[in-house]
């Protein structure tokens, strides 16, 4: 490895061998009562692909994983990547149908998944664990799956415990393990990441090592985040500000990060008291919980630093109280999957109102352009296309070159489908977003998959599905439907539908049944109209 690599790493491997180096004993991950140091976390993942090349594991092939926040998540991830391998993370409220299509579009090879999470039987929502497929697979209809690894102990036919693939790479040298992290290139993919379009169904976002490396050091640069800080990791790690934000940033700077399975308000508040915890980044609406959690004063929580949020409007009395009761320095920050997870943040000196209504300024060595519908640059204050360009765009989606034609122009330029505009000092105010899509408590939702899942039931005719404001999520999913003649049906039986069939954050909280549904002049639904309905 050259000075520059040993300074600047730049390949995941790398950068977890300087932080064994040169922090070796400090906390590394604590997860409930496991707690390793970066020298445990260096050799647990150097187990890990030693029982990853035992399985077959190839430089680029793609490894999923399907479980919570945890540290198993974590050494399957870097492990993974420092086998060569392509991590695919899946959202731990896929149901099954949702799960099956994106390792099947994503190409996985082996998948490791923690059952039982939130009580649901991933195993069992894949059909795995009832002995080899008719194609001699763990899991019927899902050929290219070769295996599948349980974080747990759950013992299934087909299925490997996490001890046994572990006990299964001790016929692998350390020798043979450690040329093959080093054989990593930076600019080899790193993962893939599964973001949705306006067509409803996920597209996989490919980035490399060099891309998402360079952005976490110029994001932990912008943010002030250092070695000495412990990070509370709430965000889920299937989603580019937990995996990205959070462990690729901690890994970069050797700082702790503690890991929550899930948020839960009394949790969180005796984890920042007990592991002194000084940066808690999250969506909006887990600080409104923490602000009006009952029994607050009872901890102690003057540890507490740095807030990093987005995804959602940000009023600005919020981030004047959360400065005020909670943390020094609140920042919010604007990105996509096919940006690394980041584009702008803003700067611990901003004032409340640019945090609050705007995203912050570009990262170093990165462009953002607001352009009109030609693609020409409008100037500062003028709202138009928001457009991206820069070493942490996407290589292109995976095998779909017409959506990376349609997405990134000849000149490098990624168009985001949002709309925006730039003040006089470059920073970026949203002030739309992809057509249609909302966000709910931080997940990104796509009507056109909730329409499509409506409209297969058996007494709709037609769906259309907003997101309207919701006082503790952001926003929230409204369906409006039309029903076929002669069939009838309850809202709440088409709430049940959805929920069988997608992810929760995806299910409408609210269906409204209508006679019609408003249309514009091109006889396309109109949901501007649906939303003053």
């Amino acid at each position: 490895m050259s000075e520059t690599e040993n300074e600047h790493p730049l390949t995941v491997p790398a950068a977890l061998a300087r932080a064994a180096h040169r922090h070796p004993d400090r906390d590394a991950v604590v997860d409930g009562g496991v707690r390793l140091g970066w020298a445990d976390l260096r050799d647990h993942v150097h187990e890990a692909v030693k029982g990853l090349i035992a399985l077959g594991v190839r430089p680029g092939d793609r490894i999923a994983v399907w479980a919570p926040n945890g540290h198993r998540w974590v050494v399957a991830a870097l492990a993974a990547a420092s086998a060569g391998a392509v991590l695919v993370p899946v959202n731990t409220r896929y149901r099954g149908e949702e799960t099956r299509w994106l390792l099947e579009r994503g190409g996985v090879r082996l998948l490791f998944v923690e059952n039982g999470f939130l009580g649901k039987d991933y195993l069992a929502l894949l059909g795995a664990g009832d002995g080899p497929a008719g194609d001699g697979g763990p899991v019927p209809g899902l050929p290219a799956l070769e295996h599948v690894v349980t974080l747990d102990a759950v013992e299934r036919p087909g299925i490997l415990p996490w001890d046994d693939f572990l006990r299964g790479g001790g016929a692998v040298t350390d020798e043979e393990a450690r040329a093959r992290a080093g054989a990593v290139r930076p600019d080899d993919p790193s993962d893939l990441l599964f973001t949705s379009g306006t067509t409803g169904r996920p597209k996989g976002a490919l980035t490399t090592h060099r891309q998402n490396l360079t952005t976490y050091r110029a994001w932990s640069a912008r943010t002030g985040v250092t070695g000495r800080d412990r990070y509370l990791v709430v965000n889920p790690l299937f989603h580019c500000f937990g995996y990205k934000a959070g462990v690729l940033a901690c890994l970069l700077r050797g700082a702790t990060m503690v890991l929550q399975p899930v948020f839960d308000v009394e949790r969180v508040l005796r984890a920042v008291e007990d592991e002194r915890i000084t940066v808690l980044p999250g969506p909006p609406t887990i600080y409104t919980e923490l602000l009006d959690a009952p029994g607050r004063d009872r901890h102690d929580l003057s540890s507490l630093r740095l807030a990093v949020t987005g995804a959602s409007v940000v009023p600005v009395a919020l981030v004047r109280r959360m400065r005020a009761e909670l943390f020094p320095e609140v920042l919010t920050a604007y990105g996509l999957t096919e940006t690394c997870g980041t584009v702008t943040v803003c700067s611990a000196d901003d004032d409340a109102e640019t945090v609050a209504l705007t995203a912050g300024r570009p990262i170093d060595g990165t462009e953002v352009r607001i352009a009109d519908a030609d693609g020409q640059p409008l100037p500062a204050g003028r709202d138009g296309r928001i457009l991206v360009r820069g070493y942490h765009v996407m290589l292109g989606y995976l095998d779909d070159p017409a959506a990376t034609a349609a997405a990134l122009d000849a000149d490098g330029w990624l168009g985001t489908g949002d709309v925006g505009r730039l003040d006089d000092r470059g920073n970026l105010m949203i002030t739309g977003r992809s057509k249609d899509m909302f966000v709910v408590g931080g997940f990104n939702v796509y009507p056109a998959e909730v329409e499509q899942v409506l409209a297969g039931h058996d007494a709709v005719a037609e769906a259309a599905v907003i997101g309207v404001p919701d006082p503790r999520l952001g926003e929230v999913g409204r369906a409006y439907v039309t029903l076929r003649p002669g069939a009838g049906t309850r809202p709440d039986e088409l709430t049940g539908h959805c929920r069988d069939r997608l992810a929760n954050f995806k299910v409408p909280r609210e269906v409204v049944v209508v006679e019609t549904l408003p249309r514009n002049a091109t006889g396309k639904v109109d949901k501007a109209a649906l939303r003053t309905h």
